[in-house]
């Protein structure tokens, strides 16, 4: 009810229909664990560190802002503080 319907595709035929295989079939997976899990844990652990990384470039670029702005004022008022006497 909610999937969308995709309108159907006409057959293509192929030109080559069977190929010669020369090699010795690949190895079965062992019976025991599936893969899928272990490659949806691949996947958010990626997802995890691409978050992080995020975050402290944030916080690195947040801290940078703050330390400029901290040093502008420190110059201004050191300005303001020196040339009063002079006055």
């Amino acid at each position: 009810m909610f999937r969308p319907k995709l309108p159907d595709t006409p057959h293509v035929p192929s030109i080559t229909t069977h190929l010669p295989q020369n090699h010795a079939p690949a190895p079965a997976h062992s019976a025991g664990r599936p893969i899928a899990p272990l490659v949806g844990v691949g996947v958010g652990a990626v997802a995890a560190v691409v978050v992080v990384g995020v975050v402290l470039t944030a916080l690195l670029a947040a801290v940078a802002v703050s330390a400029i702005s901290v040093a502008i004022t420190a110059v201004v008022l050191r300005s303001l503080v020196n040339s009063a006497p002079k006055r």
